[in-house]
């Protein structure tokens, strides 16, 4: 799991702050693929998490916690930068699964 460190930033409702986890690029043939044309990897890890829904005054908490590997969405969130590290603020129904290991 990558060693990422918590920035100052608290989630709320329903969202969870993510740092994507960049899988090992492999050249096949020498070909070079730009950042650009690149997709962004789905597996991430969950560094915050908000308060979640309020139904009748109680708070429904996410699925996820921190520390957490999901799988997102393929177009997932909202990106950020903070503290020169990239981050994701992602709506709890963009989290497709919790990966155990």
């Amino acid at each position: 799991m990558s060693v990422v460190a918590k920035p100052n930033i608290k989630p709320l409702g329903t969202r969870a702050l993510v740092h994507r986890i960049e899988e090992n690029e492999t050249q096949v043939g020498g070909i070079y693929i730009p950042d650009s044309a690149k997709e962004k990897p789905q597996q991430a890890e969950v560094i915050a998490v908000g308060p979640g829904e309020l139904k009748d005054g109680k708070a429904t908490p996410l699925p996820v916690k921190e520390g957490d590997r999901v799988l997102l969405s393929k177009y997932a969130g909202t990106d950020i930068k903070f503290d020169g590290e990239d981050y994701q603020l992602v709506r709890e129904d963009d989290i497709l699964a919790i990966i155990e290991s």
